[in-house]
């Protein structure tokens, strides 16, 4: 966000300055002093000269100390007040501690309610220190000031609708509307009706302003990466190889560019071209300790070895991932299936027995019910035929049955000598599979002739 610049002291604060009421300590007769005494005013006009010098050059140590002692004589002096606010934001001995800035703001919008400019500066400054309530509050007051300047109004409605971008986009758009009302759009307007767009789930339309933005600001990477997600957000063959082709091209430029890596790592394993996108993530992984320690990209790796057959790979990143948050059923559910692949079974049944007693954290009960089916499997990988069954209850309160839970439960049932069952489920998964699943259905074949004639 944009910060203000001081304003002038001089006009403001010599009039106010001269009024202070400073006596002098000569001994001198009534009506006369010593002709080279300095008067209290020129004591005042060099701290006024001191605090606008320092803050045109920039010396915000010594404009604090020049406004300091001023701002104390003239305690409801709002242009001093709001100077010395400036002063102390910048000020790199401040860095960090933006408290005494933040109360000189608010005491100079206090002493004088039409000073927009405090009010936005303490609106911007809440919202950089992340006091993000009392800076909508705020900008939302600036932004609503009678005697504003469009340019201050426009700037606290641009700044409200970067805080509602990711919680209220709808307040957002109308924000941002109201500002470009008040003066002429910008790039940087260009790309936040782009995200919001995004946020909306217009993609076309979030397409648009990025191919605008681009022809504005050729390279600009955030149009670059956000016209890329635009158009694979949209699901078409052609504009999902565009997306690629952008993301290619823009890399030969960039090579280690974290948003541009990603996504073509994300549209390569949609395509299912994990060997093409492994790379791509392990080289952004390897780029930062943060890339490293980012769980969404860890994530994506794991899933990508998965998709490669690279279970051992993935173990160990689902492992990290899953001791960082193992209130995560979805972690512990790939975590498991990883293992069942390895045949650890025993393993990926007590993390999938974990995974399904947190039905209510699963996206949906379809995602739950799936985990029960996995756990049906590793189960009966394990020979542990009743665990089997439950599961497969559970999942059956959701989901239809399938060729694979029938199978399971058949061969459950025989497991554990309940032919009658057995008979039927075999016979049940018969007429689901049709023929696509010639393996188990000879066995299921071979085991009804057994069971029938074992009656």
């Amino acid at each position: 966000m944009q910060k203000l610049q001081p304003s002038l002291l001089a006009s403001a604060l010599l009039a106010a300055l001269f009024a202070a009421g400073i006596s002098t300590a000569q001994n001198l007769p009534a009506g006369t002093r010593e002709a080279d005494a300095p008067s209290p005013q020129d004591a005042v006009n060099a701290q006024i000269r001191a605090a606008e010098s320092a803050l045109e050059s920039g010396n915000y140590p010594a404009a604090i100390a020049a406004l300091k002692p001023l701002a104390a004589a003239q305690p409801k002096n709002a242009h001093i007040l709001y100077d010395l606010g400036f002063a102390l934001e910048h000020d790199p001995a401040h860095s960090g501690n933006d408290a005494e800035a933040a109360a000189a703001y608010r005491a100079a919008f206090a002493a004088d309610p039409t000073l927009a400019q405090a009010e936005l500066s303490l609106g911007l400054l809440d919202a950089r220190d992340g006091h993000i309530e009392a800076a909508h509050h705020e900008l939302a007051v600036t932004s609503n000031l009678p005697g504003a300047t469009p340019d201050i109004r426009a700037r606290a409605l641009r700044s409200l609708a970067v805080l509602d971008e990711q919680t209220n986009p709808s307040a957002a758009q109308d924000e941002l509307l109201a500002a470009l009302k008040l003066t002429p759009e910008t790039p940087a307007d260009i790309l936040l009706g782009a995200r919001l767009a995004e946020h909306a789930q217009d993609f076309p339309d979030a397409e648009a302003a990025y191919r605008r933005l681009l022809a504005i600001t050729p390279n600009n990477p955030d149009a670059i990466a956000g016209l890329a997600h635009s158009l694979a957000a949209q699901h078409t063959a052609a504009k999902t190889a565009e997306a690629e082709t952008l993301l290619t091209n823009a890399l030969k430029t960039t090579p280690g560019d974290p948003r541009l890596l990603s996504q073509l790592a994300a549209i390569y394993s949609a395509e299912g071209k994990a060997d093409q996108a492994i790379p791509l993530i392990e080289q952004l992984r390897a780029s930062s300790a943060a890339e490293a320690s980012d769980p969404a990209i860890s994530r994506l790796l794991a899933h990508l070895y998965t998709l490669n057959g690279d279970y051992a790979k993935a173990e160990p990143l689902l492992r990290a991932l899953v001791a960082a948050d193992p209130t995560d059923p979805t972690l512990l559910d790939d975590l498991a299936s990883s293992l069942v692949e390895q045949q650890k079974f025993p393993e990926a049944q007590a993390l999938l027995t974990k995974a399904v007693a947190m039905r209510s954290s699963f996206p949906s009960d379809a995602d739950w019910a799936e985990a029960e089916g996995h756990l049906a499997f590793a189960a009966s990988r394990n020979h542990d035929p009743n665990v089997t069954l439950q599961a497969l209850n559970q999942r059956a309160t959701v989901l239809p049955n399938s060729p694979a839970s029938l199978f399971l439960e058949a061969t459950a049932y025989d497991t554990l000598h309940q032919n009658k069952d057995a008979k039927r489920a075999y016979r049940a998964f018969l007429a689901l599979a049709a023929g696509k699943y010639p393996d188990q259905e000879w066995q299921a074949r071979h085991r009804l002739i057994a069971l029938e004639r074992e009656r």
